[in-house]
This record gives C-alpha cells, sequence and structure tokens, in this order.
C-alpha cells in the first residue's frame, strides 16, 4: 500500500473489522471527532468527512514536509540527546537553543515522514478502538487493519470525492437531504462555521458558497434520477468554475 505523502491530496476511508457498528451513539461519534482533532489535524488539513454507523470517510490533504519534520522534532525531544552530522557535531555541552538551530537545519528522512505521518491515523484508531471496547466490554480489532486511501490528482477528483462524501447517509438510505445527517461536514462547510475543516478554502475551489450549495444539489437531482449508484463527472456540472489545480497552494 502507498505511503501518505506530504502536501498531497487523499480521499481516505475506513469500515469497521466485520458486521459491527463502529458508532453506536452521540457521544461515540463525538469522541472519535475530539480524536481526530488531536491526532490529525496537527499533520492534514481537512475538507470533508462524514462518519457512518461502519464507516468513515475523509477528504484531506498531508501537510508540508517542514511542518511534519517540525512535529516530529518535537517528538523526539532532541535536547536530551548528541548529534553528529557529517561536519556538523553538537556535544551535550553545548547549549539547547543552539542544537536546536542545528537540528532544524537537518532534513528528516522522507520514510521516517511517511512513517509518522501513517502512525498518526494509527494513532487515532487504536484509541478510539481501546476506548470503544472498554465502554461495551467487547474484544478485538474494530477497524480494518489497513485503512484505505486514494491519492487525489486533479480538481475534478477533488470535487467528486466531496460531493461524495457529503452524499454518503442519502445514497445509502438514513436520509434523503444533506443537511438532515449530522456527522458530515456539509452543514459546517454551508453556514461556514467549523472547528478543524478548512471551509474557507474549499469554498475558494467551488467558487463560493452558492457554487457549493448548487454543485451538491445537481449532483442529488441526478443520483435521485438514475439506478447508478456512482459518482457523477465533473461535466454534469454545468456551472462548476474551470480551474487547473484541485487546491489553491
Amino acid at each position: 500500500m502507498e505511503p501518505l505523502k506530504p502536501y498531497t491530496s487523499y480521499h481516505i476511508f475506513n469500515h469497521a473489522n466485520g458486521f459491527e457498528n463502529i458508532f453506536g451513539e452521540d457521544r461515540n461519534f463525538q469522541y472519535f471527532l475530539e480524536k481526530y482533532t488531536e491526532y490529525i489535524c496537527p499533520i492534514a488539513e481537512t475538507y470533508a468527512y462524514c462518519l457512518m454507523p461502519n464507516y468513515f470517510h475523509l477528504v484531506v490533504r498531508i501537510r508540508k514536509r517542514e511542518v511534519i519534520e517540525e512535529l516530529i522534532r518535537k517528538k523526539k525531544n532532541f535536547s536530551k540527546v548528541s548529534f553528529d552530522f557529517g561536519k556538523v557535531k553538537v556535544e551535550d555541552e553545548v547549549k539547547v537553543d543552539e542544537k536546536v538551530k542545528v537540528v532544524d537545519e537537518v532534513k528528516i528522512d522522507i520514510n521516517e515522514i511517511e512513517k509518522f505521518i501513517s502512525k498518526q491515523f494509527s494513532n487515532l484508531f487504536n484509541c478510539y478502538a481501546q476506548s470503544f471496547n472498554k465502554m461495551y466490554k467487547r474484544m478485538g480489532s474494530l477497524f480494518i487493519k489497513n485503512f484505505k486511501r486514494e491519492e487525489i490528482l486533479d480538481k475534478e477528483y477533488f470535487v467528486n470525492a466531496i460531493v461524495y462524501t457529503h452524499r454518503n447517509p442519502i445514497h445509502h438510505g438514513f436520509c434523503t437531504r444533506y443537511n438532515d445527517w449530522g456527522y458530515t461536514s456539509y452543514c459546517e462547510i454551508a453556514e461556514q462555521k467549523s472547528v478543524f475543516v478548512e471551509v474557507a478554502k474549499l469554498l475558494k475551489v467551488f467558487g463560493g458558497k452558492q457554487h457549493f450549495v448548487e454543485v451538491h444539489q445537481q449532483n442529488l437531482d441526478k443520483f435521485n434520477q438514475t439506478t447508478e449508484l456512482e459518482v457523477p463527472t465533473i461535466q454534469t456540472f454545468q456551472t462548476f468554475p474551470k480551474s487547473k489545480e484541485t487546491l489553491e497552494k
């Protein structure tokens, strides 16, 4: 499975390990989002989410390499160790602030960065699963081990992933309107109020709130008129402003 890379957008989804629900009560959804904020927000920008009883979808962009490197440095607590980087040697007696300055100039290996990113997702799932198991007196894995991820390469896929994520509750018969399901980012974006979703950046991609709502409604109208349970292509959204970029850099 391809590792998650810095400054790359992904559609991420995972499912319960079996036929159990991973969210059974409102407090389960809320706890997952709290832990999501703790583990994922430092390493990724979030553009959409949908939590369903036995699975979830996310649209995220991993933060820049420099941001991830800084998180790794802080986690390693460099002030307590000695370093030798070729011509640059830092001994224990050197002042902490000087040592940190030297360390900041050293690039962290990309493999370590990718492992750190994946570890943050694993920490989220493990933390939630442990709490869930304790609360409901169950044992064993809660999530499928390897969560799915698809790299988003262009704006068309990005838009489709956003709309598809928000349409999931309707797609599976839990409601008939976007704002009837309380565990997606749709209402947060439409109301332009969110704790961690990048609302301003997302609406800029869509060309504003009005286009965001129109694109979602056009998608829903098409979905209601067909038996095909697939994500429509961007060509169905005639009023959508064209752009070669997925997101503003």
